[in-house]
């Protein structure tokens, strides 16, 4: 049984997909990352269609939902923008989205579900790899550091 003050990820599934929908950033950080729905949608297609690994799940503090994170194995291209170095995204961890609702910013969950998140990719669920990445929009302070 998970303590209510514990941080961990939970699969996204039927039972809480809604409530990870809801998630949402403040209004100046909405340019940086997609909507959970979309990205959600995203990792159907590219699992479906390209039969690439995804791993998308919720961040829980106890059983309530403060964020989303995504993981990709191998999947190439970020919506078939930058990075383009074919040679360093084969056989490579990527971290596709990642945000913490606005309510439970500045608290530290998201440097926390980093480290769970690294934690989980360390033991290649998809395979073993060399390099995890992450992309981030230039103007993003907060993803940059």
């Amino acid at each position: 049984m998970t303590d209510n003050n514990e941080l961990h990820l939970e699969k996204i599934n039927w039972d809480n997909m809604d409530a990870i929908i809801r998630l949402q950033v403040t209004k100046e950080q909405r340019n940086f990352v997609a909507s959970n729905k979309n990205s959600l949608v995203h990792a159907c297609i590219v699992m479906t269609d390209e039969g690439k690994k995804v791993f998308p799940f919720g961040i829980y503090l106890g059983k309530k939902p403060v964020g989303f994170i995504m993981i990709a194995y191998d999947v190439g291209k970020d919506d078939g923008e930058e990075p383009s170095a074919e040679w360093f995204l084969r056989n490579s961890y990527y971290i596709w989205r990642f945000m913490i609702d606005r309510s439970y910013q500045g608290n530290g969950y998201g440097r926390q579900a980093m480290k769970l998140a690294l934690d989980f990719i360390r033991t290649f669920p998809a395979g073993e790899a060399k390099y995890c990445w992450l992309s981030f929009e230039p103007k993003n302070e907060v993803a940059r550091k």
